[in-house]
């Protein structure tokens, strides 16, 4: 197995990080042996190969730093991703609601008012498919449950099966 050996003089225990993209990185103290480093790494060979998996297979999002003129040349086609998400995840629910507004948000990748009204944030273009879904369905399933109790991830739950995975990517990210 390939990582990074890191040593520190201040470090008291062997710690092991997996990085977004895989890379396993060991930090130890300095006084630590490689032939104790290495043993540990072959003790829990399954434990980090597994979570170097679940890492690569976990959805990547960018930062989009866009202005307003950025947002006016994509908004339109994010209404339209956004349309097209709501109308097959819609098969499913069949909520109703009044409106969808595109915005240009920093904190909010989307939103739901009571009156009915579907708001997402136009930079949801550029994240991965699966996450967009997973925006689309969560400010649907408000439609119905204006909260987030149990009974509203379980209605996410129908249609994004992994939502607990795309909602730990995104709070990860931010938007702005």
């Amino acid at each position: 197995m390939e990582y990074i050996l890191k040593k520190s003089w201040r470090s008291r225990r062997l710690r092991v990080v997996i990085k977004e993209d895989g890379q396993v990185v060991v930090s130890a103290p300095h006084f630590l042996r490689l032939a104790i480093i290495e043993k540990f790494l072959h003790d829990h060979t399954d434990w980090i190969e597994s979570k170097v998996e679940k890492m690569k297979k976990m959805p990547k999002v960018v930062k989009i730093k866009g202005g307003k003129r950025h947002y006016q040349e994509h908004k339109e086609m994010a209404r339209i991703l956004i349309t097209q998400k709501i109308n097959k995840l819609n098969l499913v629910y069949n909520f109703s609601f009044v409106k969808i507004a595109i915005k240009n948000q920093k904190r909010r990748w989307g939103s739901c008012s009571h009156k009915g009204n579907l708001n997402f944030n136009y930079k949801i273009l550029f994240l991965p498919d699966r996450l967009a879904e997973y925006i689309v369905a969560h400010e649907l399933c408000h439609l119905k449950q204006f909260n987030h109790s149990a009974d509203f991830w379980k209605l996410v739950e129908e249609t994004i099966p992994d939502y607990k995975a795309c909602r730990q990517t995104l709070r990860k990210n931010s938007c702005g």
